[in-house]
């Protein structure tokens, strides 16, 4: 029975990532173990794609008949024009994340924020009414703060770089406001006093900027001096899952806070993209233990 359902068929349903780089990506691993665990005659392939060839792969999609398909940068703004229809969030937040292909027809949504939920109401932490401090207002962080809007947080402090996208996103940020009761305030990251505030003013504290990872491994999301006041009372959660802990998180985690790496929102995320594909509930623990078992390898 394994053997079968691990084999590829003239009737096997592709599903598939588009990114760039893809190499790296665990969301292989996530659907086809989930795919495994149903017995489901169904395959998820990563292709690594140039900017110049995402409207030839989802003409692809179209073509070969693929149930669906997720996005990684720097196809989430690209693929829209591509689409027969978005839902209101991913229009709201000008990026989508997974398409779903409803005969020939496809549909693109943007589930990262709500993922990113999804992991923190599974460990039970309180999230309406609360208020949220996120470093970073690119594609993770809107989409975080577009859903904290959903999930009904009483109030966001979001700090950005006062760049050249400063007041686009300040519009943004308004559009999304006016869509719920959250109270959302955009700050200057270099305003370091505020930020003291806003985080004493926090239950949730959010990294949705690359410093921890890659380049930046050595690098923290906001000062010594303003981490020093995060509490036990505290949840504090990071984007990045390579590394596992990245030094905010470190800090965090030894000031007493409870602490989440972005694994969770990765999985989360990829668990409604499966339903929306297959109507079936992604096996969370199964895919769990996966991942763990191949990050663990990659170690060695």
């Amino acid at each position: 029975m394994e053997e079968e359902n691990n084999s590829t068929s003239g009737a096997t349903q592709l599903f598939s990532l588009f990114a760039h780089p893809a190499g790296h990506s665990l969301s292989p691993l996530m659907h086809n173990t989930s795919f495994q665990h149903y017995q489901m005659n169904a395959k998820y392939l990563a292709f690594d794609l140039q900017p110049e060839q995402l409207e030839s792969a989802v003409t692809a999609m179209r073509t070969f008949k693929f149930g669906g398909a997720n996005l990684s940068m720097p196809f989430k703004h690209q693929v829209i024009p591509l689409l027969d229809h978005i839902t209101p969030r991913a229009k709201l937040l000008n990026s989508v994340n997974v398409i779903v292909n409803h005969n020939g027809e496809l549909t693109g949504d943007s589930v990262d924020g709500e993922g990113f939920f999804k992991q923190l109401a599974n460990q039970n932490v309180t999230i309406v009414n609360e208020t949220m401090t996120i470093f970073g207002a690119g594609g993770a962080g809107l989409s975080i703060i577009q859903a904290a809007t959903e999930q009904h947080l009483k109030q966001i402090f979001v700090f950005k770089r006062r760049n050249q996208s400063f007041g686009q996103v300040d519009q943004q940020l308004k559009q999304i406001e006016s869509q719920g009761a959250t109270q959302i305030r955009l700050l200057d990251y270099a305003n370091e006093a505020m930020m003291i505030q806003a985080i004493q003013a926090s239950t949730i504290v959010v990294n949705a900027t690359n410093l921890g990872m890659g380049d930046y491994n050595s690098q923290l999301p906001a000062p010594p001096g303003v981490l020093q006041y995060l509490t036990p009372a505290q949840t504090v959660c990071d984007v990045i899952y390579a590394p596992l802990e990245t030094k905010f998180l470190a800090i965090a985690r030894q000031q007493g806070c409870q602490t989440f790496n972005g694994l969770g929102m990765l999985i989360y995320q990829g668990a409604l993209s499966f339903k929306q594909w297959t109507h079936q509930a992604m096996p969370i623990e199964i895919v769990k233990n996966a991942i763990q078992l191949q990050l663990t390898e990659s170690r060695k």
